[in-house]
């Protein structure tokens, strides 16, 4: 059936807005050519836009003749502020931008969780606060959309942070806390290694792909799986926990409350340190995701004969865990990412890929990830701006 005249009005602005968000400011004309729409529709969405607060001019364009089709016009930026945070064992990473994504400030703070949980929450939402006071002196009470990323499962039917042996008490209790402290504003969370797969596939490594599988390199290890441009999470928000995957190699196999048996044995921040002792390579520093990326570059650096042999063995890890994941889902391509999977590089995805290839069928191309710890930060900050402008651009 036809569009009842307001559906398609609503449509084109729809439209309108989403080339505006993604090509930048366009005039008139430009709309009227990527759209397709006539110049009298293209004239009338313009003002409704414009009337309603959500684009403006923000310049003319570099034609000699001027006129109303040589306005540039571009979405209302300040129209609605978000934030992304980063929440992580030891502490939160937050951000906050305007409605188009542009950073306006950034905050990092070290949590010490055995304050408490209530004083440990305080001190994040205090990393929000300071962060939005830092974009503007209105934007804390009205920060429009949060979106949060965190380690463990979020359950997919009331998108709450489940609890999760082994990760602190006050990363569920955050959520609560934020909401009461921004009731106008809308306060998503989602898991960590999620963000991280949309951040890749919006703007990273996957860019080309729509079905393909994060595996995450950090502090510790995990997997995200998009498959056909969704992002799957299963029936208890589990899908992509591989650090509880049982391989050969570890001793011992995982348990419901621990992951020390399985993948994560192999491949986490820990046993990346380990097997560099292993093969004579200094270990300095914390062994955290950064720590375990520092040793992974040094090594693609130096090239020698022990470094060469810790990125095989490490290469001979990854893929195990790699071709598990392949012989279930065939995703065609495995990102490597994380702190660990950037500093490695083309180097350690290419060792990955080859071993991959020997152990399994299904041809499966390894990528390195190219936003690494920052991953998790831009995907909060897509999944924010994506359901404000959602709400935003509504008819």
């Amino acid at each position: 059936m036809p569009a009842s005249p307001s559906t398609a009005r609503a449509i084109n602005d729809r439209l309108a807005l989403r080339l505006l968000q993604q090509e930048g400011p366009l005039t008139a004309g430009q709309l009227k050519q990527l759209t397709g729409l006539s110049r009298p529709t293209v004239s009338d969405l313009v003002e409704r836009l414009s009337v309603s607060g959500l684009i403006r001019v923000v310049g003319e364009s570099g034609e000699q003749r001027r006129g109303p089709n040589a306005r540039l016009y571009g979405i209302a930026a300040d129209r609605a502020h978000l934030a992304a945070l980063d929440v992580r064992t030891g502490g939160v990473l937050v951000l906050v931008s305007d409605l188009v994504g542009q950073v306006l400030a950034e905050v990092a703070v070290p949590i010490d969780a055995g304050s408490g949980t209530g004083p440990a929450v305080e001190q994040a939402v205090a990393a929000v606060e300071e962060a939005a006071r830092k974009a503007g002196p209105d934007v804390w009470t009205g920060l429009h959309t949060v979106g949060i990323g965190a380690p463990g499962l979020v359950d997919p039917a009331t998108g709450d942070l489940r609890d999760s042996s082994g990760l602190p008490a006050w990363h569920r209790s955050l959520v609560a806390a934020l909401q009461w402290r921004l009731p106008k504003a809308r306060v998503t969370v989602e898991n960590e290694t999620n963000l991280a797969a949309l951040a890749e596939q919006r703007e990273g490594a996957a860019r080309d792909r729509d079905t393909f599988v994060l595996l995450w390199l950090g502090h510790g290890v995990g997997a995200a799986v998009v498959l056909d441009g969704h992002l799957r999470r299963g029936a208890s928000g589990g899908t992509g926990e591989i650090g509880f995957l049982p391989v050969p190699g570890t001793g011992s196999l995982p348990s419901a409350t621990d992951c020390d048996g399985g993948f994560h044995a192999l491949a986490g921040a820990a046993a990346i340190g380990a097997l560099a002792r292993e093969h004579g390579l200094p270990v300095e520093g914390p062994l955290d995701g950064p720590g375990a990326a520092r040793l992974v570059a040094r090594a693609v650096i130096d090239g020698a004969a022990p470094a060469a042999r810790f990125l095989d063995a490490l290469a001979d890890r990854l893929a195990i865990g790699a071709a598990a994941v392949t012989a279930i889902l065939d995703p065609g391509c495995v990102v490597l990412g994380g702190e660990v999977g950037q500093a490695g590089g083309e180097v350690l995805a290419a060792r990955v890929g080859a071993r991959l290839k020997r152990m399994s069928p299904l041809p499966t191309e390894v990528r390195p990830g190219t936003l690494g710890g920052t991953a998790v930060l831009r995907g909060a900050l897509l999944t924010a701006r994506d359901r404000a402008q959602d709400e935003l651009f509504a008819p």
